[in-house]
């Protein structure tokens, strides 16, 4: 199966990834690395890899850039293991990769993720599965608040391996990502009617219950509390985040009853006059 497979990796400033991702990749004859004019040391680190051949796209969104990777930039395989740069294979997974036979209606499997903090596999995290390898031609993407969603055309299958994210990038890069991501993710909620959002976006739409919720569900439910430190900062990211996306909603609110009040997005209110 592996001669029948091209690894697909988009890349944007992932010195600190990159290798890794590579390095379980020996196997592949091609792999086509997209990426967004990184700065940062990346494409000297892909340099090291003679099987892999970058092609540079300016960044507009997920789903352009993924769409691009599977139709522009020639690759021949029948079937694609998509992949960030922070995502590894396992050699469990590898191997019962290896060993698929895909019947004709099968055109996508879903991977679950151990989700690592410096190295350090979690006990839980609330990363969903994801489809990561499925026929090229069967697939495409489209644009989901801050993420994306790929449409398999036909059935996709569960993989009993699982795949390893662990982003070694700095804290401050996941702030200001966390940052872009939310504002993304308060478009899609003003957007969206309740009745077709999901229940945890619901959830986020109370404005002051996704924070707390998330911690917790963190901490107890996925039992991010027996990871020690690495729990704890998972827990505390995951509830940072939706703190920031909390603001944003109460600040479009705010926002929102300026202007019908009558005064416009970014007017002074008149001062107040002392007599």
């Amino acid at each position: 199966m592996l001669e029948r497979i091209t690894p697909l990796v988009l890349t944007y400033n992932e010195a600190a990834n990159i290798r890794r991702t590579l390095e379980r990749l020996s196997w592949a004859h091609d792999i086509v690395v997209v990426d967004s004019f990184s700065c940062d040391g990346t494409l000297s680190v892909i340099a090291g890899f003679p099987q892999a051949r970058v092609i540079q796209r300016k960044f507009d969104s997920h789903e352009n850039q993924w769409n691009f990777a599977l139709r522009e930039t020639g690759i021949k395989s029948e079937w694609v293991l998509a992949l960030d740069a922070d995502y590894i294979l396992t050699s469990e997974l590898l191997d019962e990769v290896s060993a698929l036979r895909p019947p004709a209606t099968v055109n996508g499997y879903q991977a679950e993720f151990d989700y690592c903090v410096y190295g350090r596999r979690l006990r839980g995290s609330t990363y969903p599965p994801v489809v990561v390898l499925y026929r090229r031609e069967k697939a495409y993407y489209w644009q989901d608040g801050h993420t994306h969603r790929l449409v398999i055309d036909g059935v996709v299958e569960n993989l009993r391996g699982r795949m390893l994210h662990d982003d070694w990038k700095p804290l401050s890069h996941w702030l200001r990502s966390q940052d872009s991501y939310m504002q993304l993710e308060l478009q899609k909620l003003r957007a969206t009617d309740c009745d077709n959002l999901s229940f945890s976006d619901r959830i986020r739409k109370t404005r002051f219950l996704a924070p707390f919720f998330v911690f917790i569900y963190c901490l107890f439910v996925k039992r991010a509390i027996l990871d020690g430190r690495a729990g704890l900062f998972y827990a505390l990211q995951r509830m940072l985040a939706e703190t920031l996306l909390s603001l944003y909603l109460i600040d479009d609110d705010l926002l929102s009853a300026r202007e019908a009040s009558g005064q416009p997005r970014g007017a002074c209110a008149p001062a107040q006059v002392s007599r």
